[in-house]
């Protein structure tokens, strides 16, 4: 029987202030998550006690100071959603994390639900203070230097050697970008100039391996915090990817890496496609417009972004063809087939799917009507407004509603993904428990979620397992309960 791989994705969003006096980002972006209007009506914190993003997969802990704010900074900071994510602010940015997923296309409709969550905090903010006071933006970059993050989570066994995850995934994830990547005017992190690429953060990674997620940015990371059963469990936390607006791109990006990672974990063997340098060759890729430039491999072999992918596509379809395969990942080999060609073709026949390209696509058509080159600063600003999250000003949606991009989602799939949680994993009982007893939810977290039922201890519900608590599990157990004493009652019986 085939067993879903359990997925999810974090966007930090940057935020740009149009008060000059409001200078502190934390204090920004608190007061913008705190105006989201569809939160339950619940005091809940977050459980941090199985949470240390110090423990290092090779084997160490990294000194440094984990995050326990005390229980009023925690509600500030951490807003728990009935659909069974997180809005939060992580640094400096409000941050959505989706709720644990069971596939590509769910995924890409919980993180569509995350635009949807951060515009209406917009939206409400600006009518409790009588105006807008912040933008907010679904992409990578400020264009002053600084990069924040968008991850992405895949569980897998604990029992897959890292040294092995490592090896497969640095060609794939260093090429991925040609379908993935979100689009990029200029250049930053003192590379060498260019004026459009790919990829908005492939100029941010500066080594391999290593933990860090802020500076020195690795390809491979190894944080070592699996938010489910350590012994069985490692949870690979993936920050080499853009911020998309395009469902397509989305799809793909994390699509075609759970096919990889349930070969990896299957054993099977891919075609050695070791890298000579992954970290100049991933700012290669990303200046590659055309698709025609080479990359040297370790052995001295040269190849191409698209002949790498190519070869991991061959070896899923090999691999499936002897084994069960679920209609989104049969789905996602068609398509990732087809992106290829394409690519291989004229890049440009995928305007209508990509972002990389319909964002460039746009930019061109503006640079034609008004006369102007890529070092205007106009073009800079509609790099940034591709990714307003706003649907009456993102120039995304603008293309969205024009149909000048390809949907792959319903729109009702999206409207569900904000207040539902799915329903094939523990997400499902984590945003039930908000909805139906918001006043008795003391805390929770990816594997836990506790109840103050007025007595003097706290009861906590350990969710160590992702795919349980799901609907099929629970569904009987949340109706038959008129209590969250009841529930509990039940529960511990």
């Amino acid at each position: 029987m085939l067993i879903p791989r359990v997925l999810g994705t974090e966007t930090e969003f940057g935020v740009a202030a149009r008060d000059a006096d409001a200078l502190d980002p934390v204090s920004n972006s608190i007061q913008l998550i705190g105006h989201y209007p569809a939160l339950p009506s619940t005091q809940a914190i977050w459980d941090y006690e199985n949470e240390n993003p110090l423990l290092d997969v090779r084997g160490f802990e990294v000194e440094g100071e984990r995050e326990r704010p005390g229980p009023e900074y925690n509600r500030l900071l951490n807003k728990l959603l009935s659909n069974g994510g997180r809005l939060y602010v992580d640094g400096a940015h409000p941050e959505y994390s989706t709720p644990e997923c069971t596939n590509a296309r769910e995924l890409v409709a919980f993180e569509r639900a995350g635009e949807r969550i951060l515009a209406a905090c917009l939206d409400a903010m600006a009518r409790a203070r009588g105006g807008e006071k912040f933008l907010v933006y679904k992409n990578n970059t400020d264009g002053k230097g600084n990069s924040y993050g968008y991850h992405e989570n895949f569980l897998i066994a604990r029992s897959v050697p890292f040294d092995r995850i490592v090896q497969v995934l640095v060609p794939f994830l260093v090429t991925r970008q040609i379908y993935a990547g979100a689009g990029k005017v200029g250049a930053e992190n003192q590379t060498g100039s260019v004026d459009y690429q790919i990829s908005q953060r492939s100029d941010f990674f500066e080594c391999l391996v290593d933990l860090n997620t802020m500076v020195k940015r690795p390809i491979i990371n190894t944080r070592d915090e699996p938010h489910a059963d350590p012994a069985k469990y490692r949870r690979l936390h993936v920050i080499v990817g853009d911020s998309n607006m395009a469902e397509l791109s989305t799809y793909l990006k994390v699509g075609t890496l759970a096919i990889v990672l349930e070969m990896v974990e299957a054993g099977v063997e891919f075609p050695k496609l070791d890298l000579e340098d992954p970290v100049r060759a991933i700012k290669e890729v990303s200046r590659d417009l055309d698709l025609k430039g080479t990359l040297k491999l370790a052995d001295g072999r040269v190849t191409s972004a698209i002949e790498i992918q190519r070869a991991y596509h061959k070896a899923a379809i090999d691999y499936f063809a002897c084994h069960e395969l679920a209609q989104v990942t049969k789905d996602v080999l068609v398509r990732w087939e087809e992106v290829l060609d394409k690519l291989e073709r004229d890049p440009v026949l995928l305007v209508r799917e990509l972002d990389w390209i319909a964002k460039r696509q746009m930019i061109r058509s503006y640079m034609d009507r008004k006369g102007c080159g890529w070092n205007d600063p106009r073009i800079l600003l509609l790099d940034l407004q591709y990714h307003d999250v706003r649907p009456e000003k993102g120039l995304y949606y603008t293309l969205e509603r024009s149909n000048m991009v390809e949907r792959l989602l319903l729109e009702s799939e999206v409207t569900k993904a904000e207040h539902t949680a799915p329903t094939g994993t523990r997400a499902y009982f984590r945003g039930n428990c908000l909805k139906k007893f918001p006043r008795e939810v003391y805390a929770g977290s990816w594997t836990s979620v506790l109840f103050d039922v007025g007595n003097t201890t706290i009861k906590k519900i350990p969710l160590m397992e992702p795919l349980r608590g799901t609907e099929s599990l629970t569904r009987e157990l949340l109706e038959g309960s008129d209590s969250a004493e009841s529930l509990l009652a039940k529960l511990t019986a």
